[in-house]
């Protein structure tokens, strides 16, 4: 299998913002591959350095030791992020815009042709389930509606690589649950989803792998089915063990 993501000894070292603060590790020693076509779940504790992690892939941040790549080309090369499609975990639009408004919007930033994009925008609005508000200003619409115009802005350049920081944050069941199917569909088509997720079950339900941090280090990596096969627990359990936290008995 080709790797897409490929991480190797990572470390992201913050500066001290005054002499009273230490520099802070963020990612230390980390390494990962991630294989085209795989759903990859990126998990760990708020501060873990999930973010951090993908702001390296972004090219957000840079490293302050080892490798990351992109389709085996170092992420600093612009070339490696033009497969990449991008879903942050909070998202900002013009609402004034309605979504093929903003999908054009985003077309333009990638140099896309007008006739390309608009062969584009509408199978793109009918992936995520919102061809009937095509028109209608992005406002009025719910925060599942939202993210999945988010999702279709991350795909309107057709990337190979999807990079989404916790898609069904703060949404009802039916927004997870339609995310995730996107997510699915996705796959099928052979894209390479690399994701972070507080929702453990979703998780457990369409990645193929995972990996778990904490403190910036890798805890354990692999197959769903394997780890919970090893640990003789779910997901969340494993996750929980991992990261040191206990439980309280029930009274």
């Amino acid at each position: 299998m080709n790797n897409v993501v490929e991480l190797k000894n990572l470390h992201v070292m913050y500066r001290a913002r005054s002499s009273r603060q230490p520099a802070k590790l963020a990612v230390k020693d980390l390494t990962l591959r991630v294989g085209a076509g795989e759903v990859f779940g990126f998990l760990g504790p708020n501060g873990a350095g999930k973010t951090t992690t993908m702001n390296v892939l972004l090219g957000f941040v840079n490293a302050t030791g080892g490798e990351a790549r992109l389709f085996d080309v170092n992420v600093r090369d612009p070339i490696a992020r033009q497969r990449i499609g991008y879903l942050p975990e909070l998202t900002y639009y013009y609402k004034f815009l309605t979504p093929e408004e903003l999908l054009r919007f985003y077309a333009r930033i990638f140099g896309i042709p007008s006739a390309e994009a608009e062969r584009r925008i509408g199978p793109l609005l009918k992936l995520v389930e919102l061809e009937h508000a095509a028109k209608r200003p992005i406002k009025t619409f719910s925060k599942g509606m939202q993210q999945r115009v988010g999702l279709a802005q991350a795909l309107i350049n057709n990337p190979d690589l999807l990079i989404l920081d916790e898609p069904t944050s703060g949404l009802d069941p039916l927004g997870r649950m339609k995310v995730r199917e996107i997510i699915q569909r996705l796959k099928s088509e052979g894209k390479t989803v690399f994701f972070s997720s507080h929702e453990l079950g979703e998780v457990e339900t369409v990645c193929d792998r995972v990996a778990i941090i904490a403190d910036g280090e890798l805890k354990v990596e692999g197959r769903v089915d394997e780890l919970i096969a090893k640990y003789q627990c779910s997901l969340e359990k494993i996750f929980l063990n991992l990261i040191g936290y206990e439980t309280q008995p029930t009274v």
